[in-house]
């Protein structure tokens, strides 16, 4: 890479890391204010929070880093300009696409760093994130567990608590279980216990207790001391179905095989499936395609010192317009197969557009070169 690659390559990555590196903040900031009630109102620490957040952020890369990409090609380029090292580079014989090529090489590193964080880095995340949640939900249940009383956990579930510490930590159990019609009742009295959260809803452990109940048949009581027991709450059946695994929660080698098994997943999630995998392997080359809007508007045509804001406002326009197209067709893919070819398209438009306008610089720059011969 020459000299004039490297000074290129540097400051569009350095342009384009700021630039990213802001809206991930601002994304940060935006998303952890989703969660501050749980700090106010259900005691979980700061770092809790943070966390949980920082685990959605990789998510967001698939938006941030192709507007990262074009903001710095904008940037870099439109600086270049208004210095007139580009008219001077212009003069010494390199061509449009010459002085494009290092925003595309960075722009197709991106892309792979791209394809890479959504087809594993992110879902991971996702469901470490999920994981989470339910370590919140958990302590959050414990918390409507109030002190004193009897309080009713479920249909025909009671549980009485003394008293609770600060590390959320429940002492002074009672817990009358009817809810097995098969079964006699049954009363566990516990000196301590917790809250926790399962795939398959919460469960209360309790530690150095007895379970009690009464033969319907005999009168008698039987009697169990434990060091442990384990008493669980299920969630409704609505929120169980919730706990399907998300197309966004699954890595890429994962959806594949989901999609090569029938039956694991009912039609509508499956296209769901289908959806998010096209989108992994399209959404990547949004990143070359926004740059090379960039790059066609601000190395083609006539060069202006004092700026080239209205080519920098059509860039603008012109990759939101993308990116709405984009994500309104990957919407529409879940619900109907028409939505890939609008994806498809929605991808190879810059591309075609830019082959069109460089190819035709090409054309009249040889043709301009033949007449001064």
């Amino acid at each position: 890479m020459r000299i004039v690659d490297r000074y290129i390559f540097r400051h569009t990555l350095m342009a384009t890391v700021f630039v990213t590196v802001v809206l991930a903040a601002l994304v940060f900031l935006m998303q952890s204010l989703k969660f501050i009630d749980l700090v106010m109102n259900a005691g979980a620490s700061g770092f809790f929070i943070w966390l949980q957040t920082l685990l959605y952020l990789p998510g967001f890369l698939e938006i941030i880093l192709p507007i990262g990409m074009v903001a710095g090609v904008l940037f870099v380029y439109n600086r270049l300009t208004m210095d007139s090292e580009l008219i001077v580079l212009r003069a010494l014989g390199f061509s449009p696409f010459r002085l494009a090529r290092p925003a595309l090489v960075l722009a197709m590193i991106f892309s792979i760093i791209l394809f890479l964080n959504m087809g594993w880095v992110s879902p991971f995340s996702r469901q470490e994130a999920a994981t989470l949640r339910q370590d919140m939900k958990a302590q959050m249940s414990s918390l409507i567990f109030r002190e004193g009383i009897f309080n009713e956990a479920g249909s025909d579930l009671m549980v009485y608590i003394k008293e609770r510490d600060d590390k959320g930590r429940l002492h002074g159990l009672v817990i009358h279980d009817s809810r097995d019609k098969t079964k006699p009742p049954s009363s566990v009295i516990a000196r301590s216990g917790v809250l926790v959260s399962t795939k398959s809803g919460q469960q209360v452990l309790v530690y150095d207790g007895s379970r009690q109940e009464v033969d319907p048949k005999t009168g008698v009581m039987r009697h169990l001391d434990f060091d442990q027991y384990t008493i669980d709450i299920p969630e409704p059946e609505k929120q169980q179905k919730e706990k399907w695994a998300g197309p966004d929660e699954r890595t890429t080698p994962t959806l594949i095989n989901s999609l090569r098994t029938p039956g694991t997943d009912t039609k509508s999630e499956r296209r769901h499936l289908r959806a998010e995998l096209q989108k992994r392997f399209l959404l990547p080359f949004l990143v070359p395609g926004f740059a090379l809007i960039g790059l066609s508007l601000l190395l083609i045509g006539n060069y202006d010192r004092r700026g080239q804001n209205r080519k920098v406002l059509t860039a603008v326009a012109s990759v939101v317009l993308l990116e709405i197209l984009f994500l309104g067709s990957y919407n529409l893919s879940k619900q109907s197969p028409a939505g890939f070819p609008f994806m498809v398209g929605t991808i190879v438009l810059p591309y075609f557009i830019a082959i069109v306008v460089f190819s035709k610089e090409s054309i009249l720059r040889k043709t301009g070169e033949g007449k001064q011969l």
